[in-house]
């Protein structure tokens, strides 16, 4: 069986000997240019390196199992080594201004730029690579470091592109304020993407609702339904990490005894575990049917039923997150 954990520290791991090369790369490329375009890449390499330290301790500490200090685990440290990289990220966009407003009042010279850019395009192409798989690995397993590292890699990687490009018409044309520009442009790009880790982030600290969850959730409830779930309502999800804590009202017979009603809640325990992982901790309230609910329930041998079956109930994100206040019940 696959160790997650283990796994997301060992990608984390190989992520950061890559930017570690690729920023050794990049300031040799701007030590033989002295290209303030090229240095904006170099800087932000130091971003990427830092970041990727950071966020593997975040997953060793995401690793670590529960206890009595926390009970509900640790994964949320991963939350704080993305706002990390996301001011981290910002940081290095303001210095990538000034450094370029700088160069506009005090021209250097720019040397052979040929193989400036040929390192360039060359990093850009290895960021885009291990960005694709960090974004993928952590969307397989729920890692919000992973995913924000990746996301990071790859915006590094468009800006690339950009300066690539500027790189070569300073190259043909020899404008030397095309190089100042070109740093001015990409380093607001890179505080634009800083902002957008530290919104998510933030988001995810004060436990906003994610619609892309409930969804998957809406679809693993209706591809699971038994028909002695009655009703399903007042959900809510906490990602944490890897791992979710939910909680939901569920609807059963109201002739139900206590080990029936266990059983129903254990089937709707695994039923999530298919579309998520198993690292949910499912807290279940059971309410039992009232008449109002014969029309939709699907208990054939129900031996109470006093109005006929009609159409079942088509669960909604509205219907599953309702609660009994907003019900009226």
């Amino acid at each position: 069986m696959i160790n997650e954990d283990a796994l997301k520290q060992r990608i984390q791991r190989w992520i950061v000997c890559g930017s570690v090369a690729i920023m050794a790369g990049k300031f040799l490329a701007f030590w033989l240019t002295n290209s303030v375009g090229i240095l904006t890449d170099a800087v932000e390499s130091i971003v990427n390196v830092t970041a990727g330290f950071i966020s593997l301790y975040s997953l060793y500490l995401a690793a670590k199992p529960k206890d009595a200090g926390h009970p509900f685990g640790h994964g949320k440290v991963e939350l704080i080594s993305a706002s990390i990289e996301g001011l981290l990220i910002i940081i290095a966009g303001g210095v990538i201004i000034f450094e370029g407003v700088r160069r506009l009042f005090e021209p250097a010279e720019i040397a052979k730029l040929d193989i400036g850019i040929i390192v360039v395009a060359a990093a850009g192409a290895m960021n885009y690579l291990m960005g694709w798989y960090s974004i993928r690995m952590g969307r397989r397993y729920n890692s919000i470091a992973l995913i924000a590292g990746g996301k990071h890699l790859q915006s590094d990687t468009y800006s690339t592109i950009g300066l690539a490009i500027g790189l070569i018409l300073l190259y043909i044309t020899r404008i030397g304020w095309i190089d100042s520009a070109l740093a001015l442009i990409f380093g607001a790009i890179i505080i634009l993407t800083g902002i957008s880790i530290l919104r998510r982030t933030v988001a995810d600290l004060m436990d906003e609702a994610d619609k892309q969850y409930l969804e998957k959730m809406l679809e693993t409830i209706s591809e699971n339904q038994r028909p002695d779930w009655i009703d399903i309502h007042n959900l809510k999800m906490i990602k944490y990490g890897s791992g979710f804590f939910i909680d939901c009202d569920l609807t059963l017979p109201w002739y139900y005894n206590i080990e029936q009603g266990h059983e129903a809640c254990e089937a709707l325990r695994r039923a999530i575990e298919k579309g998520f992982s198993d690292r949910i901790t499912l807290s279940v309230h059971s309410d039992s049917c009232k008449e109002k609910h014969c029309e939709h329930c699907r208990v054939a041998d129900c031996p109470y039923r006093r109005q006929p079956f009609t159409t079942p109930l088509v669960y909604t994100l509205n219907e599953l997150t309702q609660t009994d206040e907003q019900r009226n019940e």
